[in-house]
């Protein structure tokens, strides 16, 4: 009786499991056989009958047989080789013609092997790089049989060493060979020309010239010679080509190639490099404290993992938002898109078998999963919208799908209070010093109260009696009195030992102008000389800006500065009207003779 209660229990805590859970558990095989990547996980519709299937780039077990898979539900509808290990899978529209079925294009090895219709269509290749010049110059020699293969072999050695360029695959085949084996490859391939390729690393898409879903996009390649390249989508020719400080692995893109363009990417250096149109070189750098095992875009943030176990939220301009700490190492990440709620969210799968989903640094929902999960791809599939596609280590697929009702809600998948309300603050002890200072406190309360108000009202008076001297003396450059409101600024020009002072003055009223004023400068006569030290101001106009102009030329061959006094009088008035006080710079004509 206990065991079967027992069992009972366990049947339900399952079930209330299943219903407290936002997802539906659509398809589970640890026996399918998939080893791959986020990067090499696509979906799309591939025949335009609205049956979206699933393109992997299967690495094969072991990394020996890798080869094209093509899921229709959790069936392999389609399988082909491959010649290399993909590195990145990506759907696009190439062209606006009906029917809009979207192209296949898979990266592997220095080739991106477009298919339609899941037939192959074109294949692009990286354009060849030039060789090493010593290394072109050895093979010419053993070519003429003027060098021995043992002393091919330790001269291609040292040029791998300290060249910056890597050898090209001739050499390095050679390099890997016996000592007995070498003599037959150089009478092989010695008359062969040295070609040295680059590979393909990572691979995205970006839109052409509308920000619309179904708009034709490009496709942009990172490849191993550190250069990021865009192809047209028809020609397949390079559109435009950017060169970075290190290799890229992860590349995020938004907006239009033919209207503007930002571009994030990776780098094996530990670094994240922003794009943007027109760059050949990187506007912005971000530094990562470790490598970037992730990096998604999630509105205008850029969500890196790295492996320090965390996740990091950065604007593009490489200022950090927010950290947000990993209970296990990260493996692999992925963008969750919930159209129908608006919802966009980054995926991070564990190696402790969890998948974390969060928005911003706040989590949204935890997945328990049977396996760690190597790679994730949330989007429709079937005819399901909302469809989460996971693989994991030993080679499982598992298929969830989001329930039609499920709201994400920050911290909803946590139950209980948050852990940091069980945590002891560290309170310091009570000292003497703070105990009398509190006895102080509640014995004189009403006196320190008083004396604040004191000092308070003092601060009060001191302010309204120089703010009514600066008014009186008129130290101000804007009119208090309503009769001659006016406004004065002084701009000085120049280096020196001839200065440009011209002052700005300004009739504020809206009807009525202003006649009769005078303005006077007080300076030191030893220090300054001004042709016109006292003029007549015209006719004040409301609203317009009177610039009124005279020159100041400096006396002093030390440098030394001193302040002009500018006053605007009333004729017949010995107080001035306003004044403003011109701080002179120092003569550089006279101190640099």
């Amino acid at each position: 009786m206990a065991a079967a209660s027992s069992s009972d229990s366990d049947a339900c805590g399952a079930e209330s499991n299943e219903a407290n859970s936002k997802w539906l558990d659509a398809h589970y095989d640890p026996m399918a056989n998939i080893h791959t990547f986020s990067a090499c996980l696509a979906l799309a519709d591939l025949h335009g009958d609205g049956e979206y299937k699933l393109v992997v780039g299967d690495l094969g077990p072991g990394g020996q047989q890798p080869c094209l898979k093509v899921l229709k539900g959790p069936l392999v509808m389609n399988e082909s080789p491959l010649p290399a290990l993909p590195a990145a899978a990506a759907t696009f529209l190439m062209e606006q013609h009906e029917p809009r079925t979207p192209a296949l294009a898979l990266a592997s090895g220095p080739c991106v092997y477009v298919y339609k219709n899941l037939r192959p269509y074109f294949k692009f290749s990286l354009p060849q790089l030039p060789p090493n010049p010593l290394e072109q110059d050895l093979w010419n020699q053993a070519k003429e049989d003027r060098i021995d293969p043992l002393t091919l072999k330790e001269m291609l050695e040292s040029i791998r060493e300290t060249a910056e360029e890597p050898l090209s695959i001739q050499s390095l085949r050679f390099l890997q060979l016996e000592l007995s084996e070498m003599e037959a490859f150089v009478n092989q391939h010695k008359s062969n020309s040295i070609k040295r390729q680059t590979v393909i690393t990572t691979m995205t898409t970006l839109k052409k010239n509308l920000a619309d879903e179904d708009a034709v996009s490009c496709l942009v390649l990172g490849t191993e010679n550190k250069e990021l390249l865009v192809l047209d989508p028809e020609a397949f020719t390079i559109l435009a080509k950017m060169s970075l400080p290190s290799v890229p692995v992860f590349l995020e893109v938004s907006g239009q190639f033919d209207v503007e363009f930002r571009l994030a990417a990776a780098c094996r250096n530990g670094n994240i490099y922003i794009l943007r149109r027109d760059s050949k070189h990187p506007k912005y750098c971000i530094e990562l404290s470790a490598q970037p095992v992730g990096l998604i875009r999630v509105h205008k943030v850029l969500v890196v993992g790295s492996t320090q176990d965390s996740l990091h939220g950065f604007t593009h301009k490489g200022k950090k938002l927010w950290t947000v700490q990993m209970p296990a190492a990260i493996l692999t990440m992925n963008l969750l898109e919930q159209h129908s709620r608006g919802l966009q969210a980054v995926m991070a799968g564990l190696a402790n078998g969890e998948v974390r989903i969060y928005r911003d640094k706040a989590l949204l929902n935890v997945i328990h999963t049977p396996d760690a999960v190597t790679s994730l791809c949330f989007g429709r599939y079937g005819r399901e919208d909302n469809t989460l596609i996971m693989t994991t280590r030993g080679g499982g697929l598992i298929i969830k799908i989001l329930k039609r009702t499920a709201v994400f809600v920050e911290g909803g998948s946590e139950v209980g209070p948050p852990p940091a309300q069980a945590m002891k603050l560290n309170v310091p002890r009570k000292t003497r010093l703070y105990v009398d200072q509190t006895l102080r406190e509640r014995e004189a309360g009403t006196a320190m109260h008083r004396a604040f108000q004191t000092d308070l009202y003092l601060l009060r008076l001191r302010a309204a009696r120089a703010y009514l001297q600066a008014l009186e003396s008129s130290l101000s450059p804007l009119s208090a009195t309503a009769r001659e409101p006016l406004k004065l600024h002084a701009v000085v020009q120049g280096l020196g030992p001839t200065f440009k002072l011209t002052l700005h003055l300004q009739n504020t009223s809206t009807t009525r102008p202003v006649l009769g004023l005078l303005v006077c400068f007080l300076y030191n006569e030893a220090l300054y000389s001004l042709p016109r030290p006292f003029f007549k101001v015209p006719l004040l106009v409301p609203g317009l800006n009177y610039p009124l102009e005279t020159f100041v030329e400096s006396l002093s061959n030390k440098g030394i500065s001193d302040i002009i006094k500018v006053l605007v009088l009333r004729e017949g008035q010995s107080a001035p009207l306003l004044s403003a006080h011109v701080n002179m710079p120092g003569s550089e004509g006279l101190a640099a003779a």
